[in-house]
């Protein structure tokens, strides 16, 4: 009957009334030649109408979720299913992306730690199983088999919650290397992405630079200050190699010039041009004195002396130069010839891109953007872009993350950060973002996310094999948001967003796998989601956010996500690529010391006295200002009472 009692014309009239029920045909139950039963997927032929409909039994129930032969890692159990071990491929889990969603306090971070250190464990023992019994295996490659795993894992942690959960001392596979700022504990070490791995989509998103001047010129200082630049230079010097390659693209500008009669037709641009190349020659002139810098800037001064007009214009000086002579421009290039002979000769190539990660000082790019703009004629333009620069370079806490003190090379950037291969490095990286300051955190993760994704690319151009690496993004609404596309000014959360759609999309080809944790996945990027090939759903119960969740599984099995709102703490359903079959999992668990840090606080043992909790802002004041560090440290070593004393007088004054 339907909804109201009368009797539907789709419906078959049966002689006893009976439940409706609404069925999904999976597969068939075969029995082989073992007598065990298998899981068959798919259906020859339907049963048909008025079949009994029998319920499983716990034997059968078994069959169907510990069928298959890619049964590696264990990650609970069903309770539907007379607690059935659930398992997974973990080329199936990670190589297709996994998207971890579920509300806060559903037990998210638990998940992901879990799914990383069940995986690694299984893995250890593999390889421990296949070194015993190998005889291929020497006996160097038997004990690096043993003792670890050449497995990537880099997790992104807004909110520090991961180092707790990896510092297993008996076990180097599950030690972490921690990066975060201003870090001085043992067995962590200071977060730095510096500047000079940014592309210019990263730099133009956190400067705001404009499309029509702002942005060709931050491009074009950022090639010029790259070039001729390969590993680490000294800083403090213009090397030779970079001097060629200045004049060359000067020799070649006058040359340029001299054949378009730009110096006669645009002459007042091209003078303020040539103005900003005698000025920027006799800075480099003070680092370079053996070179003939100052010549030609003399010879170029006294060009410009000559063709120097002004005229006042309402109390206020108009300067411009009149067309010059070409006479005038060959004694400039003449000059320049003559300085690029002395320094084995012209350089036609303009030089590495503007997106090569290649050292070079910030510093540097601001003061080449002000001769720049000085060069164009557009000042006015580029002044805010070179001060929101700087302010970069010498905020501390930023220019701390930024700023290459050390001088790092790329190949320690990738070897920290990726990970090596496995004989003798920790293979879990967690990049702690929760003190990055909040106005380059979403650039410092578009780089990282980035520079792992270019990494691995070339690794397999290289090699024609991927290399397998798993880059995990706790928070993911925060940083992976939907974005107004066709903005002219590129933003830093549209510029990450962008750098895991990329990832998202081809990041399978060169085995980078993604994992997301999210507890708003209506905020997520749809394109990131809908790459994501398996999902753990935890307890969700906005609407907003579960009818997304609906749309991203077939119309079949949306039936199951009815009990998203009411799932307790460590149950999620597993479903998609990893799993042949949707299933509710019990996650298995994980011990209180392997836990992330997100427990929820607690109150009432706290008011009840039941756990302490010890107050001394003047020691988180003393870390948040960082001022007269030192001291105060070398006061506290001496006499600690002093120390407090002085350190809650200097925060009260």
């Amino acid at each position: 009957l339907g909804k109201h009692g009368v009797k539907e014309s789709g419906l078959i009239d049966l002689p006893n009334p009976i439940r409706q029920l609404r069925l999904n045909p999976l597969g068939m139950l075969k029995e082989n030649a073992a007598g065990r039963l298998i899981l068959q997927r798919g259906t020859p032929s339907l049963p048909p109408v008025g079949a009994l409909v029998a319920l499983p039994t716990d034997v059968q129930l078994r069959s169907i979720l510990e069928w298959g032969s890619r049964r590696l890692v264990k990650i609970g159990t069903c309770p539907l299913a007379a607690d059935a071990d659930v398992y997974v491929d973990p080329n199936r889990l990670f190589g297709r992306h996994l998207a971890v969603l579920g509300n806060t306090g559903s037990g998210k971070s638990c998940t992901v730690a879990g799914l990383i250190r069940w995986s690694l464990e299984e893995a250890q023992r593999a390889r421990r199983s296949a070194a015993s019994t190998n005889h291929l295996y020497s006996d160097a490659l038997r004990e690096s088999s043993t003792m670890h795993s050449n497995a990537r894992f880099i997790i992104l942690d807004p909110n520090g919650e991961y180092a707790k959960a990896f510092r297993d001392e008996d076990d180097p596979v599950l030690q972490a290397r921690v990066f975060r700022v201003g870090s001085s504990s043992t067995g962590t070490a200071t977060l730095r992405v510096p500047l000079w791995l940014w592309n210019s989509e990263e730099w133009s998103s956190f400067s705001q630079a404009s499309a029509k001047t702002q942005r060709p010129l931050l491009r074009r200082a950022l090639r010029e200050v790259k070039a001729g630049r390969t590993g680490q230079v000294d800083r403090s010097e213009y090397n030779e190699l970079s001097m060629r390659r200045y004049l060359s693209s000067k020799l070649i500008f006058t040359r340029n010039a001299l054949v378009s009669g730009e110096y006669q037709f645009d002459e007042s641009k091209f003078g303020f041009r040539l103005k900003a190349i005698a000025d920027e020659l006799d800075s480099r002139a003070a680092h370079s004195p053996t070179l003939k810098l100052t010549n030609i800037a003399s010879t170029i001064r006294a060009v410009l002396e000559k063709n120097y007009k002004e005229f006042e214009k309402k109390s206020e000086i108009i300067e411009y130069y009149r067309a010059f002579t070409e006479e005038q421009i060959l004694g400039i290039t003449d000059a320049l010839e003559e300085a690029v002979e002395d320094l084995g000769g012209i350089i036609y190539q303009e030089g590495p891109s503007e997106n090569t990660p290649i050292p070079f000082d910030g510093t540097e790019l601001a003061d080449h953007l002000e001769i720049l703009a000085v060069e164009e004629n557009v000042t006015q333009y580029v002044d805010i872009l070179v001060a929101r620069i700087r302010m970069l370079l010498s905020d501390p806490q930023m220019g701390e993350i930024v700023n290459d003190m050390e001088g790092i090379t790329l190949a320690q950037w990738l070897q920290c950060y990726v990970g090596g291969d496995g004989r003798s490095d920790k293979c879990i990286s967690i990049i702690d973002l929760s003190l990055v300051p909040t106005n380059i955190v979403s650039i410092v993760v578009a780089v990282i996310a980035r520079m792992v994704f270019d990494a691995l690319q070339r690794y397999m151009n290289a090699n024609d094999v991927a290399l397998p690496t798993t880059l995990v993004m706790e928070e993911a609404h925060t940083f992976i948001r939907k974005y107004q596309r066709g903005s002219d000014v590129p933003d830093p959360t549209m510029v990450c967003c962008q750098a895991f759609e990329r990832i998202a999309r081809e990041g399978r080809k060169f085995g980078l796998g993604l994992v997301l944790s999210s507890q708003r996945p209506s905020e997520l990027s749809s394109t990131v989601l809908s790459q994501c090939n398996t999902f753990l759903l935890h307890r969700i119960s906005n609407d907003e956010d579960q009818n997304i969740v609906r749309k991203l599984v077939p119309d079949s099995l949306r039936g199951l996500l009815r009990e998203l709102p009411s799932l307790p703490s460590q149950m999620a359903i597993l479903l998609g690529w990893a799993s042949e079959l949707p299933v509710l999992v019990k996650l298995k668990d994980l011990p209180k010391p392997h836990q992330p840090r997100s427990d929820d606080p607690e109150f009432w043992d706290v008011w009840t006295g039941v756990e302490e909790r010890m107050v001394c802002w003047s020691r988180i004041a003393q870390d948040w200002q960082d001022w007269q560090k030192e001291t105060l440290q070398r006061e506290d070593e001496e006499d600690p009472e002093k120390a407090l004393s002085a350190t809650g007088d200097a925060a009260v004054r």
